[in-house]
């Protein structure tokens, strides 16, 4: 399986270049208040709730789970932000000159207690948003909004930034130095630091604004994600499903108080496997409709308007700061660098997509009309269908498959490789909190023992979680004063089984598993001193190469061979399924490709249109029709509950990252397939000293060229998918 065909449904709200400015090195829901409020709270108040003080305990402090207070989130971060503010104005007006350490090292040292706060509310928002967190998230999303326009607006300290920046002194610094001066200058000018008044006014009303339209639209996605079940009432409705996917079902349905009956939940994790097993076509359109019409459905939930709201005023923001449109002012510190060079990568890779996407409908209607169905082949269909064609054409069933992918054997899978390529050693640690049960921790080291940093996985789905897959950094790795090592964690949907069963996963949710832990290896790995250019604070469309990367290792011998062992007999898997595997390794990419490409053209196309007032749903149609989408498929994200973009603006005009990524990926994979192994120990250590390791403090085209050699050959993209070269 491909990069895109798991990787780019997810959203990773703490990655990327966005988050880089040290005191507000996280974009979760903060409150924030007005200068005289904040000094008079400070005067007034101390730190009296827990949550507060620096995180104690063993492995240089741990996040205090166990100290959370829900009641108090909102007074605390009256406190903190109040504080985070005084730091700022103490760097902003002292009266000695603006030099790096007392100006840029300061704001890396700054909003410490903020930014503590602020990963404990965030993964209360993202893993446990239940009880009162919705509601204070619509509370404080507005408030944090301020904070930060408050800074980047701050002209005294954006003064000093741009004195620092125009000095004979950015001569003498490191390269290092130089990237995390110039990145904060021009940081502070795409968010405004330029602007008069009048506009640094207009500006912090559309941010404020548009954070509370991202809650908003979040909030829709999950309300509708938990609202919609498919209930099977009838076992010979299971008729297809292979054992796994039925007692996951049935786990579903016995928690929401139906043991009786059989639940197909309204996320990819339950809605995929029942799309590619089930032999009820009309349970199988219901299931359909029911994912793809989330947030399009017209009642209180429907998202439309408030994309359009958000779509407006993005585009205002931007020609405010004197760009063009969104995507112009989004790509101007990616490596893609403007809208013209992502939609000439999409567009060499689309009309090659279509075309495999036409040779694959024709095979599943040949299987179809054999069958005597009469029909011809729907959304609904595609990935039953496509199943259909691997079983006849590879004489592969990934329900073969899946007795072997147990999630336990393939996290072992995983720390072994990182053991091989890093020489990173896992062990399970009890003697820190945690913030739910399901949560497991482990302690990272080097090989002679010196911790790494520490690495959390909640791994199942949950309510009140947000549906897909994504790595957070609890803690960056820094050495500014003192080596700080970091703190990541993994979070997934995966669905329980029956007490004291295996959890068997699928291949897709396999190398999601795989992609996630490439992000977590990344922020590891990380070797700086700024925690601003740690680990995967790097530009949008980079920082999922080392992720991409690290799925090719699930399909390594070794790991096929050691970890995917049968969960009933522990029989490795055999040769002849392991062939069957890498033959089938291109299959379904024109899907795989269409899906993602169909969602990454219309994320571009939105925000770089001339429409004053865009209707979401009949952009999507218009912009698929000019581009030739098959009928027979959807684009993986439909513009109602695309979060990527629209639930901040993390991925906003930054979807294609994953194509651009892949470009890099598909690339540096040879290198290991020319040394004829992935665990070659000379190109795994270029890997971690030009990748993995230095996070933002070289270019990234430059570590890409120091580790290949070369500038990169996009003609390895489309070898890996099997599609044409010329």
């Amino acid at each position: 399986m491909t990069a895109s065909c798991s990787t780019a449904r997810r959203s990773h709200q703490t990655l990327g270049k966005t988050l880089r400015l040290g005191l507000i090195a996280t974009v979760s829901l903060l409150p924030c208040f007005s200068q005289a409020e904040s000094t008079e709270t400070v005067v007034n108040q101390e730190k009296t709730s827990p949550m507060l003080k620096p995180w104690t305990g063993p492995y240089g402090g741990v996040p205090p789970w166990n100290l959370v207070r829900t009641d108090e989130f909102l007074g605390a971060f009256d406190i903190a932000i109040a504080e985070a503010k005084d730091e700022i104005t103490g760097i902003a007006d002292q009266s000695d000159p603006a030099t790096f350490e007392n100006t840029i090292v300061a704001l890396e040292k700054s909003g410490k207690t903020l930014q503590r706060l602020e990963t404990l509310f965030d993964v209360h928002a993202s893993n446990l948003n239940v009880g009162p967190i919705p509601d204070l998230e619509r509370t404080v999303a507005p408030q944090l909004s301020e904070y930060r326009d408050s800074i980047y607006q701050n002209s005294a300290l954006f003064k000093r930034i741009e004195t620092i920046y125009q000095s004979d002194a950015m001569d003498s610094f490191t390269v290092a130095q130089k990237r995390l001066v110039d990145d904060l200058y021009k940081t502070f000018v795409r968010q405004g630091a330029k602007l008069s008044q009048s506009d640094k006014a207009k500006l912090s009303q559309i941010n404020t604004r548009l954070a509370r339209l991202f809650t908003d639209f979040s909030q829709n996605v999950l309300e509708d994600e938990k609202g919609f079940v498919t209930w099977v009432e009838n076992e010979a409705d299971l008729a297809g499903l292979p054992e796994s996917v039925t007692t996951a079902m049935k786990s579903a349905a016995t928690d929401r108080g139906k043991p009786e009956q059989w639940a197909v939940t309204n996320t990819r994790s339950s809605m995929d496997p029942f799309l590619t097993y089930a032999d009820n076509r009309e349970l199988r359109e219901q299931v359909w409709r029911n994912y793809y019409n989330r947030c399009d459905n017209g009642d209180e939930h429907d998202n439309n308007a408030i994309i359009s709201e958000i779509l407006s005023l993005r585009d205002a923001r931007a020609k405010l700061l004197g760009y063009e449109n969104h995507a112009q002012r989004r790509l101007e510190s990616t490596m893609a660098k403007s809208p013209e060079a992502t939609m000439d990568l999409m567009m060499k890779v689309w009309p090659k997509a279509v075309a495999r996407v036409r040779e694959e409908v024709a095979d599943m209607q040949a299987i179809a009309d054999q069958e005597g169905v009469n029909l011809k082949i729907a959304p609904w269909d595609y990935r039953y269908y496509a199943e259909k064609v691997r079983k006849a054409k590879y004489d592969l069933d990934f329900n073969e498959v899946k007795p072997y992918m147990q999630l336990e054997k393939l996290r072992e899978a995983m720390m072994w490789a990182a053991g091989e390529l890093y020489g990173m050693q896992f062990t399970q640690v009890t003697d820190v909190p945690v913030f739910h049960p399901d949560v497991r921790v482990w302690r990272v080291d080097d090989q002679e023992g010196n911790r790494v940093g520490l690495w959390y996985l909640d791994p199942y789905a949950r309510e009140g979680k947000r549906s897909g897959a994504w790595m957070n950094a609890y803690r960056l790795q820094e050495n500014i004063d003192e080596p700080i090592t970091p703190i990541v964690s993994n979070n997934s949907n995966f669905i329980k089984g029956a007490e004291g069963k295996p959890v068997l996963i699928s291949w897709d949710d396999a190398v999601t598993l795989f992609h996630e832990f490439g992000h977590a290896l990344h922020g590891l790995n990380s070797k700086v001193n700024y925690p601003s250019q740690a680990g995967t604070s790097v530009a949008r469309d980079y920082v999922e190469f080392p992720s991409q990367l690290m799925e090719h290792w699930l399909d390594t011998p070794e790991v096929l061979r050691k970890y995917c062992v049968h969960y009933e007999t522990g029989a490795p898997m055999p040769a002849e399924l392991l062939e069957k595997i890498k033959k089938a390794s291109k299959f379904n990419q024109g899907f795989d490709t269409v899906e993602y490409l169909a969602s990454a053209i219309v994320d571009m196309k939105l925000h770089t249109t001339d429409q004053d007032k865009i209707d979401p749903d009949q952009f999507e149609r218009d912009t698929l029709a000019e581009i030739g989408m098959p009928e027979e498929l959807p684009m993986r994200h439909r513009t109602p509950h695309f979060s990527h973009i629209f639930s901040s603006d993390s991925y906003s005009a930054g979807y294609y990252s994953y194509l651009w990524s892949d470009a890099l990926t598909a690339d540096a994979a040879e290198v290991f397939e020319e040394a004829g192994t992935y665990y070659d120990p000379a190109i795994a250590k270029s890997l971690h000293d030009n990748v993995m390791s230095v996070g933002d403090t070289i270019d990234p085209a430059e570590g890409f060229r120091r580790f290949r050699g070369r500038d990169v050959d996009t003609s390895a993209l489309l070898r890996k998918r099997g599609f044409p070269v010329q």
